[in-house]
């Protein structure tokens, strides 16, 4: 699913609880990362999260459905593009953009996913 997309699905859903179920549907869609990707655990979330790369391809993971769902959102923002085209995005007003209503700790766990792809 393209990010696009993904906007557009959530777009439909008025009650926040239907958004978040979304949110755990998007994450069963999370490819498998590749046994000889290069990964980093990513800091400041929840659960534990990782993002690799294998040639020039993001994967993530997390132990959690909720993440899950976070973590192929935000790669489905970042499909396709370079490392300076990241850089030069504004992730978090794009994925602010989805009206999602997340906690404190998740919200933590979001900024320390896009910095990692702001520090790339």
């Amino acid at each position: 699913m393209t990010f696009e997309e993904i906007k557009k699905s959530l777009s439909l859903l008025n009650e926040p609880s239907d958004k978040l179920e979304m949110v755990m549907d998007i994450g069963k869609t999370l490819a498998t990362v590749p046994e000889d990707a290069k990964c980093n655990e990513i800091f400041g979330c929840a659960s534990f999260v990782k993002i690799c790369e294998k040639d020039g391809a993001f994967y993530g993971y997390a132990d959690s459905m909720m993440v899950r769902g976070i973590v192929a959102i935000i790669l489905s923002m970042v499909e396709g593009k370079n490392k300076q085209e990241i850089k030069n995005m504004d992730l978090l007003q794009e994925f602010n953009s989805l009206d999602l209503h997340f906690g404190a700790s998740r919200l933590n766990g979001i900024q320390s996913m896009i910095r990692f792809f702001h520090n790339l």
